[in-house]
């Protein structure tokens, strides 16, 4: 009886080919797990990266703004990001209390950051998306919002009314 090579002996081409193609699976599957955590990992430290020291940015003069009114301002995000593009752009709602006394909130509601709205008549501000509703002075007053609407800092310095930018406070 000749001797045969066992039912379970593999050719060595085969096992060769089988060695190449499980290398080859194994670093296509790396490539698909490094290409899938890079935007992971960017999501993730965004915040860490885009906390910009804030610009005292000059709004307007005191004498625009009148005792009592709240006011739309357009204003830069100072956002590091050179990609950001037209999204620097965004506004504040502006109130003057005061003879120097101004307060500042962002436009972006605090439940999915859809821009608010001032109704003047109610002395609310107005969320469209969702209903959410604010006090003239940030606070909730109704709807999904889980947050005040964020503040940013006012400062009057010779007779111009001064905001310190930062990067829109979505999620703040």
């Amino acid at each position: 009886m000749a001797d045969h090579a066992p039912a379970s002996a593999v050719p060595a081409e085969l096992l060769n080919r089988r060695a190449f193609l499980n290398r080859l699976s194994l670093i296509l599957s790396g490539l698909i797990g490094l290409v899938l955590s890079v935007p992971i990992l960017a999501y993730l430290l965004t915040p860490l990266i885009r906390r910009a020291p804030g610009v005292w940015l000059d709004i307007g003069s005191v004498d625009q703004f009148q005792v009592g009114e709240t006011v739309q301002v357009a204003i830069e995000d100072p956002s590091p990001l050179p990609w950001a593009g037209q999204t620097t752009k965004t506004a504040i709602w502006l109130r003057r209390e005061g003879l120097l006394s101004f307060v500042a909130f962002a436009v972006n509601c605090t439940h999915l950051a859809c821009p608010v709205n001032w109704q003047a008549k109610a002395e609310i501000f107005l969320c469209p998306c969702h209903g959410g509703v604010f006090y003239a002075d940030g606070r909730v007053a109704a709807g999904p919002p889980p947050r005040p609407l964020p503040r940013y800092d006012v400062r009057v310095r010779d007779g111009t009314v001064q905001v310190l930018t930062r990067p829109v406070p979505i999620g703040d």
